[in-house]
This record gives C-alpha cells, sequence and structure tokens, in this order.
C-alpha cells in the first residue's frame, strides 16, 4: 500500500469519526457521554485504496483528535451523536460523516488525492 493510499484511507476514518455543532451547557454534557478512545474500522468499498485499516481516534469535549502531526483531523460529535470529520495530509483529503450511540458508530466517507479517489464506510467501537 503506498502512503497516498494510506492517508486517504486514515482521512476516511477520521472522517467517518465525527462532527457536528458546539452549544449549549446541555450539549456539552451530552457530547462529553461521546468522549474517550474509540477504534474504528475503515473499510474501502470502491477505489484502489487498501481494504480496510483500524486506528485509536480520541474523542474530547466533542472533538476528534489523532496522535500524529502528519495529519491535519478536524472534526466533532455533537449531542446527538452527530458525527463530521475532515482529515487531510498534502494533497490528500478525506471527509466522512455519520452516526454514534452509546459505544458504537457507523458511517461513510470518501477521500481523494491527486492521482486517486475512494469511498466506502466506517465502524467505531468505544474502548476502555
Amino acid at each position: 500500500m503506498t502512503m497516498e493510499k494510506r492517508r486517504i484511507v486514515l482521512a476516511g476514518l477520521t472522517a467517518m469519526m465525527l462532527g457536528g455543532l458546539p452549544g449549549t451547557a446541555l450539549s456539552a454534557v451530552a457530547r462529553a457521554s461521546f468522549d474517550g478512545t474509540w477504534s474504528v474500522l475503515i473499510v474501502t468499498d470502491a477505489g484502489t485504496c487498501d481494504r480496510a485499516y483500524r486506528y485509536a481516534l480520541h474523542i474530547g469535549n466533542g472533538r476528534i483528535y489523532y496522535n500524529d502531526p502528519s495529519f491535519n483531523v478536524s472534526g466533532h460529535v455533537d449531542a446527538r451523536g452527530h458525527v463530521n470529520v475532515t482529515v487531510s495530509a498534502g494533497s490528500q483529503r478525506a471527509n466522512g460523516s455519520g452516526q454514534l450511540s452509546g459505544d458504537t458508530g457507523q458511517g461513510l466517507w470518501s477521500g481523494h488525492s491527486s492521482t486517486s479517489e475512494c469511498s466506502g464506510h466506517w465502524e467505531a467501537d468505544r474502548r476502555g
């Protein structure tokens, strides 16, 4: 697998993991219910990316974090568990959306680079 394809998939993974709008104190409390470490499985359904990846992502106060500075991750989970995220690295970019509920989640992602496009679905489970 090339680094470019890996980054597209990682972007998709992150994308599929999170998103939303911060709001009142009540929604901050609800968002906190999704805080923690999540194991995210990203599956490619179309395109030339590798078939699947698994990553550990972290949600804190409704924001998504990934411990690799080579990727820019921007995303949130709202009080109802709606996820929206964007991941980028150089010319590669992926977007994802979906839904978290309790300790699980699922959604869709799509990504592109200057030479390829991929898309698929994601599944997430809370760890710890």
